[in-house]
C-alpha cells in the first residue's frame, strides 16, 4: 500500500477510525472491558467522539483506541496513520524531529508517538516478521582487513 492508496483515509477522523477498526475487529466490535460481542452500539451525535461505542452488557463506553498504542493520546488519528506510514516506509528510519516538522506536532508529542509505534513493533505479529525466527537481525555487514594474500610485507609502510 502506498501513500496515494492511504490518502483518502487521511482526510477525516471517522474514515481513519473505520480503517483501523477492520484489522483490530475483523469479526465486529469487541468490548475491551468485558469481552462482550453482543449488543455493541454506536454513540452518535455532535458531541460524541468519532468511533465511540457502548457495550450493552457492561454499559461502558469505548473506542478502537482502548488497549492499543493509540490509547491515552490526544493526537488525531489522521496524524497517527501518517506517522506510522512514514516510519514504516522510510528506508533508514525517521526521527521524532522529522515527525514534528512534517505533522506540525510539538517535539514531546512526536517523541511519544514514535516510541509508541516502536513499542508496537516489538510485539506480535510484527515481532516475528521483523526478526525472522526470533533470532538476531543482521542489518549490515562489513569486512575489515582484506585478503591475507594481498598483505605483502614489502609494500607496507613502516611507522616508527
Amino acid at each position: 500500500m502506498n501513500f496515494a492508496d492511504l490518502a483518502p483515509y487521511f482526510a477525516e477522523e471517522s474514515k481513519v477510525i473505520e480503517f483501523i477498526e477492520g484489522p483490530i475487529w475483523p469479526d465486529g466490535p469487541v468490548c475491551p472491558h468485558c469481552g462482550g460481542i453482543e449488543r455493541q452500539g454506536h454513540i452518535k451525535g455532535k458531541s460524541a467522539r468519532p468511533g465511540l461505542r457502548k457495550c450493552g452488557e457492561c454499559r461502558k463506553q469505548y473506542t478502537v483506541k482502548v488497549g492499543t498504542i493509540f490509547e491515552g493520546s490526544h493526537i488525531p488519528m489522521t496524524k497517527w496513520l501518517i506517522a506510522i506510514y512514514m516510519m514504516c516506509s522510510s528506508k533508514k528510519g525517521i526521527s521524532a524531529s522529522q515527525i514534528q516538522r512534517s505533522l506540525g506536532l510539538s517535539y514531546k508529542s512526536a517523541w511519544f508517538l514514535c516510541h509508541r509505534v516502536r513499542q508496537a513493533m516489538t510485539k506480535e505479529p510484527l515481532l516475528s516478521k521483523l526478526s525472522g525466527d526470533g533470532g538476531v537481525v543482521e542489518v549490515d555487514e562489513t569486512y575489515i582487513g582484506g585478503d591475507p594474500k594481498n598483505n605483502l610485507r614489502k609494500k607496507r609502510i613502516k611507522h616508527q
